[in-house]
């Protein structure tokens, strides 16, 4: 019978998933590395969230490892060159949150819109402001899309049910697509010249990292709104926080940074600035789909094999893992085809 750990807090439906599936489930969570390391040799599969950092070291020490399963998008925190390179599969659930992410980017474009936190924390103090905040409507506006790929295309759709006008900027993005989500393509310097809101979905890659750099930032329509709930590293904070100063950029909203938990950041205390802490996949439905969807995979490939969502080698169905498997790549070889053929990863979070 496979062994499955599950390291970090994951809704307990989870585990009995894996029970019912026959695979026996350990759940031990809050572990340091080194407790990690002592205790990982003994399964096959590992169950993670955002906190535990799947490393070298770890790797090294899983000697029975065949797959990892991120309950989420972001694969940070997995060494995924070094996991092929030990043959062990890595997987993700990159639609179980797309709404929940899609909706806090929204609701953190109408807190910049309407200046909401501001706005309570003085009607709270007893200040009646009434006319101290003057927002804006989104109605008419045009948002800027920084990848347009699960969670952008939610996104999009959201802001075309509110009239706005998108311009989208993916290089992956093909006009057919556009066509079909109701988005102009657009390069990028055209999107951050045009655009009223911008929101980034991307991933944090040596592509994008920076993408919202001093420069690029000084290339926006005056008076421009931002939204982060991808990655932190997108922007280059200190530029942001010179760009708030100006006027540059009339209000940002975070909810990620460059260095999580964000303790001290230059942009605390910057007005018209609202930041949250990475709460983009944070509401029960969220939770439970991500939890529910690991728990398949990992059964789905350590029973029979079939691969959904493998960042690392193609998704192979458990009908056809039997007949395709033995002439299938090892995660290892698809590593090495990757470097050497420099393909690429899309901007759009899959």
């Amino acid at each position: 019978m496979p062994k499955v750990l599950i390291s970090d807090k994951m809704d307990p439906r989870a585990a009995a998933i894996f029970r019912e599936r026959g695979v026996e489930v350990d759940e031990i969570t809050g572990k340091t590395p080194e407790e990690l390391i002592a205790i990982i040799g003994n399964y096959d599969g590992l169950a993670i969230r955002s906190s535990t950092k799947v490393t070298k070291a770890i790797l090294d020490a899983a000697t029975n490892l065949k797959v990892i399963g991120r309950a989420g998008i972001g694969v940070d925190n997995v060494d995924i060159p070094y996991a092929s390179a030990k043959g062990v599969i890595v997987m993700n659930t990159p639609f179980g949150n797309s709404i929940t992410t899609a909706e806090h980017a929204i609701a953190l474009m109408f807190a910049l819109a309407r200046q909401i936190p501001e706005a309570n924390a003085q009607t709270q103090q007893g200040l009646w402001p009434k006319n101290g905040f003057m927002g804006v409507e989104v109605t008419g506006k045009t948002l800027g899309l920084i990848g347009a790929g699960n969670i952008g295309s939610i996104v999009a759709t959201r802001a075309l049910g509110l009239k706005m006008k998108v311009v989208a900027f993916d290089p992956f993005l093909t006009p057919e697509r556009a066509i079909e989500m109701g988005v102009e393509k657009a390069d990028l310097d055209t999107l951050l010249a045009r655009a009223d809101f911008i929101t980034l979905h991307t991933p944090l890659t040596d592509q994008t990292r920076n993408i919202l750099s001093r420069e690029n930032l000084a290339k926006t329509k005056k008076g421009v709104r931002i939204i982060n709930c991808a990655r932190g590293g997108l922007i280059d904070e200190a530029a942001l926080k010179d760009a708030l100063d100006s006027g540059q950029v009339a209000g940002a909203a975070l909810d990620v940074f460059q260095t999580e938990p964000a303790k001290d950041s230059p942009l605390f205390g910057t007005p018209n600035f609202i930041c949250t802490p990475h709460l983009g996949a944070s509401t029960d439905e969220a939770q439970v789909n991500v939890a529910l969807q690991v728990a398949d995979q990992l059964s789905d490939y350590l029973l029979d094999g079939g691969i959904t969502n493998a960042l690392n080698v193609p998704s192979l169905s458990a009908e056809e893992a039997p007949k395709l498997k033995p002439y299938m790549r090892s995660p290892k070889s698809w590593a090495a085809w990757s470097a050497s053929s420099k393909a690429t990863r899309s901007l759009a979070l899959r």
